[in-house]
């Protein structure tokens, strides 16, 4: 199998269960419909449910902080990408063009970090908007 398309289907279904808890889940849920109905238009119907389903689902595990079902629903919606890919390769571009629509950090564009921090005295702040590796004694 195309590792391409493998990594495509493993970071698009992650991207599309994280998206179920945001405010751009419903042009998540139409992309990934229209998507299946340019390819497989006899499920695209069938898809649309599960995905509604699968967003029930979604919800219920991240406000109960269970994070086994999210790794479970994040790989079946892998799973069905890849196969969808693998039958039809030429859905990757159409499938690489709604990542980029619906989620900022696959085009490329970096989360805004903003930090404040006020110290007094002999005080220190530490701050960082990733890794920070602090070695003194």
């Amino acid at each position: 199998m195309d590792p391409e398309i493998s990594s495509l289907a493993q970071g698009a279904g992650a991207t599309l269960v994280t998206l179920m808890v945001t405010d751009a889940w419903e042009r998540a849920r139409e992309g990934v419909t229209r998507l299946w109905r340019h390819v497989q238009p006899e499920r695209a119907d069938s898809v649309a449910a599960e995905l509604e389903v699968s967003r029930e689902d979604v919800l219920a595990a991240h406000a109960a902080d269970d994070r086994q079902s999210m790794d479970e629903l994040r790989a079946q919606w892998q799973g069905r990408l890849r196969r969808l890919l693998v039958a039809h390769p030429e859905a990757a571009e159409e499938l690489r063009r709604l990542l980029d629509a619906i989620d900022p950090a696959s085009a490329g564009a970096a989360p805004t970090v903003t930090q404040h921090a006020t110290a007094s005295g002999q005080a220190r702040v530490y701050q960082a908007g990733r890794d920070q590796h602090i070695t003194e004694r």
